[in-house]
C-alpha cells in the first residue's frame, strides 16, 4: 500500500523520466557505437572498443564535405527564414491589410503538407524556371518550408507583448529605430531565437525535399542514406555524438545564462 502510494505521488516525475529516457535511448546508442570497431562494413553489431573514429572524423571520403555543404545551408537557410519570417511575423500581428487572415492560413500550408509533395512541387517549379539543380535550389526550398516555423514562433512572442511599453518609450522622445532596437527587438528575442534554432535544425536534418533538389549536391543526410546501402562508417556516429552533445551545450548555457538573469532581476 505505501508503495502505490509513493507511485501515485511521484507517477507524473517517473512518466517524465520514462518518456525523456525513451527519447534520448537513440542518442545513447550512437553515441555507445561510436566507440565500436565492426568487423565488417556495417556498424550495427558491438565488436570492441576504439577511439579511431574519434580521431580521424574525417577518415570516411566525401563526409566531411556533405557535412560542410549541410552546416552552409542551414546557415544561409536559418539566416533567410529568421529574417523574412520575423518582418511577416512583425505585419501579421501590427497591420491591418486586405488578405491578411488568408495570408495567415496560408503560412501554415508548408507545415501541414507532406513533404514530398512539396519536394515534388519545388522541383516542378525549378525544371519549368530552367534552374539548375545543387547548393543554390536546395537553400531557396530549405528557406521556404522554414519560414514558416519561424513566423509562428515569432508571431506568438509578438502577440504577447505589451504595446505600452513602446508607447512610453515614444513618450520619453525614443526614435522608431531606437524604440525597435531597445524595446521591441529585446522581447522578441527570444521568439526570434527559438525560430532560428529550429530552422537550423529543421533544414540540417531535411533529406526528402533536398533529395528531390539536390541534383549532385551531397548533403550530411543524404551521405548518411547513401552509407546504409553499402556500409555505415563509425565516423557517422561520431558526427551524430558531436551534434547531439553541441545541442545539449547550447541548451545548458542557455538554462545558465536565464538563471543568473532572473537571480539579478530579483
Amino acid at each position: 500500500m505505501a508503495l502505490v502510494n509513493w507511485l501515485k505521488r511521484h507517477f507524473v516525475v517517473i512518466a517524465g523520466l520514462l518518456t525523456l529516457g525513451y527519447l534520448l535511448l537513440p542518442n545513447v546508442v550512437v553515441t555507445v557505437f561510436s566507440f565500436n570497431k565492426p568487423k565488417g562494413r556495417f556498424n550495427y553489431e558491438w565488436q570492441q572498443f576504439s577511439t579511431d573514429a574519434w580521431k580521424d572524423p574525417c577518415g570516411v571520403a566525401d563526409m566531411c564535405g556533405s557535412l560542410s555543404i549541410s552546416l552552409q545551408i542551414a546557415f544561409w537557410a536559418t539566416v533567410g527564414a529568421t529574417v523574412l519570417g520575423s518582418m511577416i511575423a512583425f505585419a501579421l500581428v501590427r497591420y491591418r491589410f486586405r488578405a491578411r487572415g488568408t495570408v495567415n492560413s496560408l503560412i501554415f500550408l508548408p507545415m501541414a503538407m507532406p513533404e514530398v509533395v512539396m519536394a515534388a512541387s519545388l522541383l516542378t517549379l525549378f525544371l519549368n524556371l530552367g534552374a539548375q539543380l545543387g547548393f543554390w535550389t536546395i537553400l531557396i526550398a530549405h528557406i521556404m518550408f522554414c519560414l514558416s516555423f519561424v513566423v509562428v514562433a515569432v508571431k506568438a512572442r509578438v502577440m504577447s507583448m505589451d504595446p505600452r511599453l513602446e508607447e512610453a518609450a515614444r513618450d520619453l522622445y525614443a526614435s522608431p529605430v531606437q524604440t525597435f532596437l531597445r524595446v521591441t527587438l529585446p522581447i522578441a528575442a527570444p521568439g526570434i531565437a527559438a525560430g532560428a534554432l529550429l530552422s537550423f535544425a529543421l533544414s540540417f536534418d531535411d533529406f526528402i525535399i533536398t533529395n528531390f533538389n539536390a541534383g549532385s549536391t551531397v548533403t550530411f543526410p543524404m551521405f548518411v542514406w547513401g552509407s546504409a546501402q553499402r556500409g555505415t562508417p563509425v565516423q557517422i556516429n561520431v558526427i551524430g555524438t558531436t551534434m547531439f552533445l553541441v545541442a545539449v551545450l547550447l541548451v545548458l548555457t542557455s538554462m545558465v545564462v536565464s538563471n543568473r538573469r532572473n537571480k539579478q532581476k530579483a
